[in-house]
């Protein structure tokens, strides 16, 4: 079956659902293509709640947020197409893509990817020892228990600090599982403050950094967990401990999703402008498959905008090509978001530090900012809005400063 609609969003978590509502408000026919049996996203496992503060000023779980959002996108009359896998994107504005009625083709004026990012494995990681069962990453343990009802152990270790990890720690211990303890290579958590406040120290669970899983044992089941603590370098240090646990959850980071999409440039992510437009000018991009975000609000609001600017091009293609300029981050910054710039539209940053840093100066000498922070941390984003961009005449310079 072929489909013909002014913008297709690929992808129906946050960012999708946002875009595909922003787009429709603006008066044009929208198609969403969803892999899963539902819109929502990893939303509709996350049954704890801080979400849409920032976003509809509600305080709502994960079920929530998406149930709100997902009536604000049936109620534009947005066609959803779930159970769907996209195929391939061709370069005359088309994508194929598959479902149990067979292969389908939608022609389109302008795309916004919206495919957000999956778990990174322990495998990964290098880790020695057994294969034996009940390793999970945060995510499958996070839906055995909060959609499936079932427990993915007894007692159980988690890698990694990142929220995901944190939040699990939480949520099985009100579930009945021992939770050994939490293990960060790094000597920092990965994970927002209040996280490790309200998921670790409320629960008295012990947070191990600068500590590593060196080898998993067990023949069919996990048995047992050595850890070792690690230097600057990250090198194994010979001082051990060992944990008698049958589950090890895995919270290891996540990667932006950019597959199957070979024409649009990545790096770590969609990389786009402060149009969310990527290479291509029809293709935007939003959410975490450009970089990985803090919250789903800043994921919401990013569809939103992708969603204004893909109007703004299939209303006339000629209005948004402006001059762009790259971004260059300074060696203090890990993330910076977006990548490139176009001079006289407004531009959001979204920047992580590379390391935990006391009273840093930003500064972006190109658009004449300058401002002190008392602290950054690599476990939360820091935002600039900058409104004007005129005065761009060449490369963007964005430095991070420890200021005494």
């Amino acid at each position: 079956m072929n489909y013909k609609t002014d913008i297709a969003v690929i992808g129906g978590g946050a960012a999708g659902m946002a875009a595909a509502k922003k787009a429709a408000e603006n008066g044009y026919k929208v198609i969403l293509i969803e892999r899963d049996n539902a819109v929502g996203g990893v939303l509709n496992q996350c049954i704890h709640n801080g979400f849409g503060l920032q976003y509809f000023g509600e305080d709502y779980t994960g079920p929530e947020f998406k149930e709100v959002l997902e009536e604000k996108v049936r109620k534009n009359q947005v066609k959803i197409i779930s159970n769907s896998n996209v195929l391939e994107l061709f370069e005359d504005k088309r994508i194929k893509f598959v479902n149990r009625e067979g292969i389908h083709d939608i022609e389109f004026k302008a795309l916004i990817l919206t495919t957000g990012a999956r778990e990174r494995h322990i495998n990964s990681l290098g880790i020695t020892g057994d294969r034996p069962a009940g390793v999970f990453t945060a995510g499958l343990a996070q839906r055995y228990i909060n959609l499936m009802n079932l427990k993915p152990g007894n007692k159980a270790l988690i890698v990694g600090s990142g929220d995901i990890g944190l939040i699990m720690a939480r949520r099985l211990t009100l579930e009945g599982v021992e939770v050994k303890g939490v293990v960060e290579i790094n000597p920092y958590p990965g994970g927002l403050d209040r996280n490790i406040q309200q998921c670790l120290k409320d629960f008295d669970i012990p947070l191990y950094l600068s500590h590593s899983v060196r080898k998993i044992i067990g023949k069919n089941r996990v048995e047992k967990v050595i850890v070792s603590k690690v230097d600057e370098n990250f090198k194994f240090t010979g001082e051990e401990m060992e944990f008698d646990v049958d589950t090890v959850v895995a919270s290891v980071g996540l990667i932006p999703e950019t597959r199957p999409f070979d024409i649009v440039d990545t790096q770590n992510g969609f990389l786009v402008n402060n149009l969310n437009q990527t290479n291509i000018d029809w293709i935007f991009a939003a959410g975490n498959c450009t970089r990985v975000f803090d919250l789903v609000d800043y994921v919401a609001k990013e569809g939103e905008r992708a969603a204004e600017y893909a109007s703004q091009y299939v209303k006339n293609s000629d209005e948004i090509k402006k001059e762009e300029f790259k971004i260059i981050p300074n060696e203090n910054i890990g993330v910076m978001y977006p990548q490139k710039i176009k001079k006289d539209y407004p531009v959001e940053f979204y920047l992580r530090v590379k390391k935990p840093m006391e009273k840093i100066k930003i500064e972006i000498p190109e658009l004449n900012y300058s401002k002190v922070f008392k602290e950054a941390v690599p476990s939360e984003m820091i935002k600039i809005k900058i409104k004007d961009t005129s005065n761009i005449e060449k490369d963007v310079e964005v430095n991070v400063y420890e200021h005494s």
